[in-house]
């Protein structure tokens, strides 16, 4: 690596340093302690030196320096981290530089001409460089040691890099962490002990800042059951905080498989930066504040004073301006912030420069003053250039322009306007409980009272998109809201507003689009109509139960990821009763997408960590009842409700509504607040609770006790009962509950509860993730002969290899079509590249060059629904073949490795199917020939409803087809175990290649040459076998029919007799007489296709199997592996050929008929070739040879090759990248 040119005091570093070579202008140095003579004291106190200090000395031990004869400075110019690469360098200076520098006089003229090829070199490097760090040079020296240190893939984007201490025990190891895309690594070298961790983001439970007496502050990671401290960090909050984005978009991208979009921020993971990702938290955290729409972003920010004029002072705070949003948020504790959409902007105007201040005016005669802004030109510059104003900025323009504006400030909802296009313009509420203007009832004169207050709030802070809120927005929502403004408060508060304004026709287009179309989503919505709010009127008519299905089935098509789930049809018929349809839709929208994300999808992943959330607030807040009940997780499963429809479901509607109001204003932190609330106001009761049940108990009577004595709805709508009784003085009201939840838990802060959220979503996800893994290791235990732990560990290594496949890029197969709504068993899968690593780790046989053959084969034939993918379940069957299995299952698997293509699959495959199965980015790497070799049983080709290709009966929008269901689940319960009889015969072509692989297999075993002898005589002893039968069958046809002599023998399956599968005595086949050359048999009747009188078509074929040497690899599945010899006889033998042995005997006779000419070595034609062997065959002849029997029978240790393949996964990946 090239580097800054540097000056260099060479005096002092002569102790460190040993000169490898050197001329008139340069020098190559080694470090000390390393490569020769480094295992001395010299080498370790250099090597503690340059893993704890911060210098150029640790960035490789070799760099190149440049000087001049007649000067003692010296430069460094270039360092390597291997001996390869800095001789590159070495090179190319001596082609490029030293010609050159002769020419130049003065040695400064010198010095000045490499410094600047140098920083050329530099800066092209730097073009191609997608990433321009804060400090360049400094991050490609950590860069080189990262590469150097932990030899992961050179794909791996490393972010950053930070000096900490690592603890082991109590011991600390000194030396740096690296946050790279995918993995937290660390290194630390003190005096020859080396500590170097490597952690997948993945792994990760905990993430956590702690503080002991050892320590004041330290960062604790718990993955893989290990924890892992980190300290002396100088800072350890900006640390903290990009360790959780990196572990939460691992968790995002890989676990949750998220696609970003194409021009997000991390899309690619290998261009993320630690600006980057400061850049997506600013935005996410400005977002969630003002309740924006995803598309804005943070641009600028101005500190500023606004003036109040409902309070009459300025207040301090900051002006964000994103693409069409200007928002401000103060700091001075006044709790005040404020949204004014770009389009609601008339004007802007700079009316006195000495307090640079602005004045923003609006729609509704409204205007805006900032004063004491930084940069106050570029802010109004800003403004003008997005509001698209280029008339004149005088104060007396302006104020004409707003007076001309004839608006009514309260008509001003942007959002709000009719639209022909929506079905339906009233919220439900109006329609089936209009409000009676006459009625003197006090709970309507209450009612009147709260609107009161609202119009009064609306004329001092303003009413829509830019209202003021303040602490007195949350009083008047707390005390509850007016029925007839509920929806439009919910809109403002929610964010809502703003998305239905920037897609006026987008909802329209939505209803027409999913108009009549089927899913499983419609399905379930169809079923779930009826039982959302059924007590209620409007849900019993067909008014209100169309206006659910348009909005329900129109939010899932928008989005298809979460498309329905259970407790949407609840909370969307709410939103239906107070807002119009349109409107209900948007506020779906902020729901599931802001406000309550991961919420509503098939793990409810979002209401987990909420769960987790409320657990460390009951614990921090109620510690009676903590100490109490020590296991809290009670409390989690009967408050999933309270999260999921926000009290809904256990609230009488006029109660819950309350609830919502405050939950729009203020988020998750109003539920969180209300359910502290609920558990201390029965706190004595629950103390008092002997089990589960009887708190349940508890609960349940309080959530019936809770009343709204406020609410204006009539007697048929409210839930709660109605009436004086003895328990009537028992009633809680809502107002006075909220309020006691806001007065006693109102300092939790939205901060606080975010940081709460990232930290316990670790936790959930790996929980979820030890749950499914716990589920598959049980199903698929019942499968294979693996212990339990050693079913844990290939179910790790499984999914790491998933992972492997989508660590370094952003189009992934794995991540583009991830269907999460495949059961835990495919969730995780493998395709063919990812498969062949895997089992390349985890293979009983030493490996070879049939390796890659065997692997894509065997991939082929156990990918039952021949999808491109293999998964858990299918990948252990396999593996416990080639681990546990006896010797026939063994020998069977193999077989049918090497089986045929089956003609019925290929009917059976439709060509939607043919080329999802064969797609490149699914299954085979590009290049390589469609799939040949199936599995053998395969269902009939009955119609494209049979199953094979299908990976799920329903995965898109097309109608459920129940039929694939039941005839999938009646084709696994008429199984059956298969039987040898039940595999077709092999043929000729066929068998060699088995005999060949058979021959890899031996490759590098102590017994290696018996082996191969054993496989010789069984290979020579079949063919015989085979040629006698055949010559038998010849005979009789000749007898039978001698008037026509010219005609073929009959099909091959007949050419065997089942007799035949019994071997022939021992003596008929020694080794002796193997070794040197079959024995001559009589030839055969003479037909037209009779081979020649010298040829024997036994013999032909066993020298062919012994002479001709063939690369499975370059064998395409149809061709003769004879054929394929002869197309290129002088080729040399491939090296995937075991080397033979010394000796003599079948050897010897197989490099003699290598050596002798071409055509004594050719097959004979066609008709009297066509060899083919059963299964039985070849299993009986196996079974005279011991030395085969036990070498299939040699037991595996399991584990020993489970702690290789956990070592060598991550180095395998890296050596195929490279």
């Amino acid at each position: 690596m090239w580097l800054k040119p540097e000056e260099v005091l060479l005096k002092n570093a002569l102790k460190l340093w040993a000169t490898v070579k050197s001329n008139d202008y340069f020098i190559l140095q080694r470090r000390r302690g390393y490569g020769e003579g480094s295992g001395g004291l010299a080498g370790l106190l250099v090597g503690t030196l340059d893993a704890v200090l911060d210098s150029t000395a640790k960035v490789a031990p070799f760099r190149i320096l440049h000087q001049t004869p007649d000067s003692q400075v010296y430069w460094n110019i270039a360092c390597g981290a291997s001996e390869e690469e800095i001789a590159q360098h070495w090179e190319w200076l001596q082609q490029n530089i030293m010609r050159t520098l002769s020419v130049f006089d003065s040695s400064d003229d010198i010095t000045s001409f490499v410094q600047g090829k140098i920083r050329g070199l530099i800066a092209e490097e730097g073009k191609v460089s997608l990433v321009q760090e804060d400090d360049p040079e400094k991050f490609r020296e950590a860069l080189l040691r990262f590469e150097s240190w932990f030899s992961l893939p050179d794909k791996e984007k490393l972010v950053t890099y930070y000096s900490c201490s690592y603890w082991r025990g109590r011991v600390p190891c000194q030396g740096w962490l690296y946050l790279s895309t995918n993995f937290l690594c660390f290194y630390s070298y003190l005096l020859g002990n080396e500590v170097k961790l490597v952690i997948s983001w993945v792994e990760i439970s905990r993430l956590e800042k702690t503080s002991s007496v050892l320590l004041t502050e330290s960062i604790r990671v718990c993955a893989g059951g290990e924890e892992h401290c980190f300290s002396m960090f100088l800072h350890l909050q900006q640390t903290f905080l990009l360790m959780e984005q990196l572990a939460d978009y691992a968790v995002r991208r890989l676990i949750d498989k998220e696609m970003f979009p194409s021009d997000h921020i991390l899309t690619d993971p290998l261009q993320i930066t630690k600006r980057g990702l400061e850049t997506h938290a600013r935005n996410e955290a400005f977002r969630a504040f003002f309740r924006l729409p995803r598309e804005e972003n943070l641009l600028e920010v101005y500190e500023s004073f606004l003036w109040l004029p409902f309070s009459y002072f300025n207040t301090l705070g900051k002006i964000c301006v994103s693409e069409n949003y200007l928002c401000f948020a103060s700091q001075d504790g006044s709790q005040c912030h404020l949204i004014i959409p770009v389009r609601e902007i008339l004007s802007v105007e700079k009316p006195d420069r000495l307090s640079r201040a602005l004045t923003v005016c609006m729609r509704g005669k409204r205007a805006l003053r900032f004063s004491e802004v930084r940069d106050f030109e570029r802010l109004a510059a800003t403004i003008r250039k997005k509001c698209g104003n280029t008339a004149s900025p005088q104060h007396s323009a302006s104020c004409q322009a707003l007076l001309e504006c004839g608006e009514d400030e309260e008509g001003l909802m942007v959002g709000q306007r009719s639209s022909s296009k929506t079905v339906s313009t009233e919220a439900l509420m109006n329609v089936f409980h209009p409000q009676d203007a006459e009625n003197l009832d006090p709970k309507m004169l209450k009612e009147k009272m709260k609107e009161q207050s609202w119009q009064i709030h609306f004329a001092e802070y303003g009413r829509g998109t830019s209202m003021f809120c303040t602490r007195r927005t949350r009083d008047l929502i707390v005390r509850g809201v007016p029925e007839s403004l509920r929806g439009e408060l919910w809109m403002l508060f929610s964010g809502a507003v703003n998305d239905m304004a920037t897609h006026p026709a987008h909802y329209s287009e939505l209803v027409e689009a999913s108009l009549g179309a089927s899913s499983l989503a419609t399905d379930e919505i169809e079923r779930d109509l009826h039982r959302s709010l059924p007590d209620h009127p409007a849900f019993q008519s067909d008014t209100g139960i169309s206006a659910l299905r348009r909005v329900l089935t129109a939010y899932a098509y928008r989005n298809p990821k979460i498309g329905y789930c259970q407790a949407m049809n609840i909370l969307a018929s709410v939103l239906l009763l107070y807002a119009k349809e349109e409107e209900a839709f948007w506020l779906l929208v902020a729901v599931c997408e802001r406000m309550l994300p991961d919420y509503f999808n098939r793990r409810i992943i979002g209401a987990l960590v909420d769960q987790a959330v409320f657990e460390d607030l009951i614990r921090e807040h109620l510690t009676q009842l903590t100490e109490h009940m020590t296991d809290l997780t009670f409390l989690s499963s009967v408050s999933l409700s309270w999260f999921l429809t926000l009290f809904i479901s256990v609230l009488p509607i006029e109660s819950a509504v309350n609830v919502v109001d405050c939950f729009f204003f203020d988020g998750i932190k109003a539920i969180l607040q209300l359910g502290l609330a609920t558990l201390d106001y029965n706190m004595d009761a629950l103390l008092c609770c002997s089990d589960d049940t009887e708190a349940v108990t508890i609960l349940n009577r309080f959530f019936d006790s809770v009343t709204n004595k406020d609410s204006p709805l009539p007697a048929t709508v409210q839930q709660a009962p109605v009436g004086t009784n003895d328990r009537a003085a028992q009633r809680v009201d809502i107002s006075d509950l909220i309020k006691e939840a806001y007065e006693k838990y109102g300092d939790i802060k939205s901060e606080e509860v975010e940081s709460m959220r990232r930290r316990n979503k670790l936790y959930v996800i790996q929980t979820l993730e030890d749950t499914t893994r716990q589920n598959v290791v049980r199903v698929v235990a019942q499968e294979v002969r693996f212990s339990g732990p050693h079913m844990d560990e290939l179910y790790v290594l499984f999914k790491r290899q998933h992972f492997l496949s989508c660590y370094w890029t952003a189009g992934s197969a794995a991540l583009q079509h991830h269907d999460p709504s495949l059961p835990y068993l495919e969730q995780y899968q493998l395709g063919l590249a990812q498969f062949s690593s895997l089992l390349l780790l985890l293979q009983p046989w030493s490996p070879g060059a049939y390796t890659h053959t065997l692997a894509r084969w065997t991939f082929r034939l156990i990918d039952d629904n021949h999808d491109g993918l293999v998964n858990f379940r299918e990948f252990c069957r396999a593996l416990d073949i080639l681990y546990s299995g006896s010797f026939t299952e063994k020998l069977k698997f193999l077989f049918k490795l090497h089986l045929p293509p089956v003609a019925p699959v290929l009917l059976a495959l439709t060509d939607s199917a043919v080329s999802k199965a064969c797609q490149p980015s699914q299954s085979l790497p590009l290049g390589e020939e469609p799939p040949a070799f199936t599995r053998l049983t395969v269902c009939s080709p009955d119609g494209p409803d049979d199953g094979v290709i299908r990976r799920s009966p329903e995965k898109g929008r097309g109608k459920v087809d129940l039929q694939a269901y039941l005839k999938q689940w009646q084709d696994e319960i008429q199984k059956k175990e298969e039987s040898i009889k039940d595999l077709p015969r092999i043929e000729q072509a066929q068998f060699i290649l088995l005999s060949k692989t058979l021959y890899g297999l031996f490759h590098g075993d102590p017994e290696e040459e018996a082996l191969f002898r054993a496989v010789a005589r069984v290979t020579s002893l079949l063919l015989r076998m085979e040629e006698v039968g055949r010559r038998l069958q010849e005979d009789s046809q000749a007898s039978t029919s001698p008037q026509s002599p010219s005609k073929t023998s009959p099909s091959l399956p007949q050419t065997s007799s089942p007799t035949k599968t019994s071997p022939s005595p021992p003596q008929t086949c020694s080794p002796s007489k193997t070794s040197v050359s079959p024995p001559k048999a009589s030839s055969p009747t003479k037909t037209s296709a009779s081979p020649p009188p010298t040829s024997n078509p036994a013999e032909a074929i066993a020298e062919q199997l012994e002479a001709v040497s063939v690369d499975p690899e370059a064998l395409s599945p149809g061709q003769d592996p004879v054929s394929a010899s002869e197309e290129a006889p002088s080729s040399p033998k491939a090296s995937s050929d075991p080397p033979s042995p010394s000796s003599s005997g079948t050897l010897e006779t197989e490099t003699e008929l290598a050596n002798t000419p071409s055509e004594h070595t050719a097959p004979p034609s066609p008709q009297g070739m066509e060899w083919s062997f059963s299964f039985e065959q070849i299993l009986a002849s196996l079974l005279n040879e011991p030395v085969l029997v036990k070498f299939f029978e040699k037991p595996v240790d399991i584990q020993k090759q489970l702690d290789r393949a956990k070592r060598d996964q991550l180095k395998l990946k890296a050596q195929i990248t490279k």
